[in-house]
């Protein structure tokens, strides 16, 4: 018979695995605020248990909260993502850096990108996307830099949780990903087999594409309108 603290901690999973699918099918909307009484209400459950369930879904970037506020489904604007891009190139970079000088292990990034090529070749967006952000927890871990591992981690959860719901929402499919698996192949690579400014450089230039590649999907320029930028 489970305990107490057992079954407890079982709600809480299954709440946040519930508000997990209402966020992924749109229930919920990006920028929506998630009120601790409405859920508590509609799953027939303490609020105490619905704000456990948030807090788990926050670390895992389904959720952001601030101090004071409600949480809320992550919500980006072009510039927004822009400039996540650019602190995100600054810090994979030196990542990659620093696993190419400290010779890291490399078979978590390994492991991810085979996931990647699998759900690719299976055209599931969800794994896809879900692999593809554990490549880069794991390249931020080989790091060897705790500080630097978590100031990454916390960047790319929220940012992976707007990207499938952005893709889930336009309705793009895991073949946009394509053209970026050798990228992936390539900054393994460069990380085992050259020298630290190298692997840098090039994560910096991947991570620049992958923006400039997001932006064309999420955010078309408009037919007579002249694009903004360079």
């Amino acid at each position: 018979m489970a305990s107490s603290a057992e079954a407890g901690s079982l709600v809480k999973l299954n709440l946040a695995s519930r508000l997990k699918e209402a966020i992924v099918e749109g229930r919920i909307r990006p920028g929506q605020r998630v009120v601790e009484a409405s859920w508590a209400r509609e799953f027939g459950v303490a609020q105490a248990s619905v704000r456990e369930a948030i807090n788990l879904l926050a670390a895992d970037g389904f959720l952001v909260k601030n101090a004071g506020r409600s949480a809320r489904v992550p919500q980006y604007t072009a510039a927004d993502v822009a400039r996540i891009y650019e602190v995100r190139g600054a810090l994979e970079s030196l990542a990659a850096e620093l696993a190419a000088a400290s010779h890291a292990d490399l078979t978590s990034m390994e492991a991810a990108l085979e996931r990647m090529q699998k759900a690719s070749s299976l055209g599931d967006v969800k794994e896809l996307i879900a692999s593809d952000l554990a490549f880069h927890l794991a390249l931020a871990g080989a790091s060897g830099n705790p500080l630097l591992a978590e100031m990454i981690e916390r960047l790319l959860r929220p940012l992976f949780t707007f990207v499938l719901l952005r893709m889930m929402e336009i309705h793009e499919s895991a073949v946009r990903w394509g053209p970026d698996l050798p990228s992936h192949h390539q900054i393994i690579y460069l990380i085992r087999e050259t020298n630290p400014a190298i692997a840098s450089q090039f994560v910096r230039h991947s991570v620049g594409r992958f923006a400039k590649s997001a932006q064309e999907v999420w955010w078309p320029p408009q037919k007579g309108r002249r694009r903004q930028g360079a």
